[in-house]
């Protein structure tokens, strides 16, 4: 199973592609797609919807997983990025893939066993997860790959639940 994580934003989008085959974990292609400040929104979110479409169109993911937004002080920039991560959503409907959104709790909670775990935490996890030789930058990216182990975690789990439901 191909499983794309995309950590969205306005200026930085993260993105992780990760294989998962029974328990174990291998990356396959991870990045971010950057915008320029002080472009107009509409042109920066035009650029994340097409980047990300060409990348969906390129690793064939089987599904994807989003961060869900966490709504901080500064508004305008929750809008933002409320509208990168709706262009990103679309770009996957659009393609018939199946979508995952997990809190960062949630995500925190997969990765590390703890939902409260500082970023560092995440980020080594990730690290060792992927056995990577050093933790992706920007954080954007160690984040998107953390969005990506938490979905296939959770598939793995949901299917082993249906397994025994129908047993």
């Amino acid at each position: 199973m191909r499983v794309l994580g995309i950590d969205p934003g306005i200026a930085i989008v993260g993105f992780g592609f990760i294989d998962k085959e029974g328990h174990k974990l291998t990356p396959v292609q991870y990045g971010a797609i950057q915008t320029v400040a002080h472009t107009p929104q509409a042109e920066r979110l035009l650029q994340v919807y097409e980047s990300a479409g060409a990348l969906m169109d390129k690793y064939k993911p089987d599904t994807v997983a989003i961060e869900k937004l966490f709504f901080n002080r500064n508004v305008t920039n929750a809008f933002a990025v409320s509208e990168a991560r709706g262009v990103v959503t679309l770009a996957a409907a659009q393609r018939g893939l199946p979508i995952g959104e997990y809190t960062p709790l949630q995500i925190k909670q997969a990765v590390v066993g703890y939902g409260k775990a500082e970023k560092r935490q995440v980020q080594e996890m990730v690290k060792m997860f992927l056995k990577l030789s050093a933790i992706p930058k920007p954080d954007d990216v160690a984040d998107a790959l953390a969005v990506a182990i938490c979905h296939a975690h959770s598939v793995v789990l949901t299917q082993k639940i249906n397994e025994v439901k129908h047993q």
